[in-house]
């Protein structure tokens, strides 16, 4: 029996995700956590196969490192209800094993639980397809600069002094780089910026390593 334990601060999705768990016999929901400083000791307790992590602000990309790190021997997976394709590619290089949508149903799910549990790995065909066909964005020097600043954790207003304009200026370049680069806020902007951003030009590569720079992923924090 695969042993699962669920991280996730929304009492009723958990719930029910427990409810859909409960009609098979491959499967045990062994504990439900909504706190994440809790889990690291709960891992240790329980020693659950999977970890499935509900992709919430309480989830960062230092604590899926962490995780990792402190317990090699759960794998974990990702459950979410959208994600870009930059973040996806981070988490999976962060060591993520499976990112699993809230919406699939049950016989999916317990397909994507059942191959990550064998080593395996799990991702649908929209996202692994958007992963390989993600392309190169020209930017110009000005957006450039703007990329690199948010990916150092600045503010717009740190931002705006850097760059000798106002704040309003730039919310105004912030909305255009969302459109252009297509994501939808300044984390995932950030993020994109930490992966492509090399002389004014943004390339999308799988083959390379998305952790060149995790200490700086670290200090990106999610938009408030």
């Amino acid at each position: 029996m695969t042993r699962i334990i669920l991280y996730s601060p929304e009492p009723v999705l958990a719930k029910g995700l427990a409810s859909l768990l409960a009609s098979t016999t491959a499967f045990k929901l062994i504990a439900i956590c909504e706190q994440t400083d809790n889990l690291e000791p709960l891992i240790a307790i329980k020693k659950p196969d999977i970890l499935l992590l509900d992709l919430t602000y309480g989830v960062s990309f230092q604590l899926i490192q962490d995780l990792r790190r402190n317990t090699p021997d759960c794998r974990v997976m990702l459950w979410v209800s959208r994600i870009s394709t930059e973040l996806a590619y981070q988490a999976i290089g962060l060591g993520v094993r499976g990112i699993l949508q809230r919406s699939l149903p049950l016989n999916t799910i317990l397909e994507a639980l059942a191959k990550v549990h064998k080593g395996e790995l799990w991702f649908d065909k929209a996202l692994t397809e958007s992963i390989l066909e993600a392309r190169k964005v020209a930017l110009t020097r000005r957006e450039g600069q703007l990329v690199t600043m948010l990916s150092q954790g600045l503010k717009n207003k740190e931002v705006a002094m850097m760059l000798c304009v106002s704040e309003n200026t730039v919310k105004v370049y912030l909305s255009r780089l969302f459109q252009k680069v297509g994501v939808k806020d300044r984390f995932e902007l950030a993020l994109y910026g930490l992966r492509n951003v090399s002389g004014g030009h943004c390339r999308f590569d799988p083959s390379a390593h998305p952790l060149d720079r995790k200490s700086a992923i670290a200090g990106i924090q999610p938009p408030v």
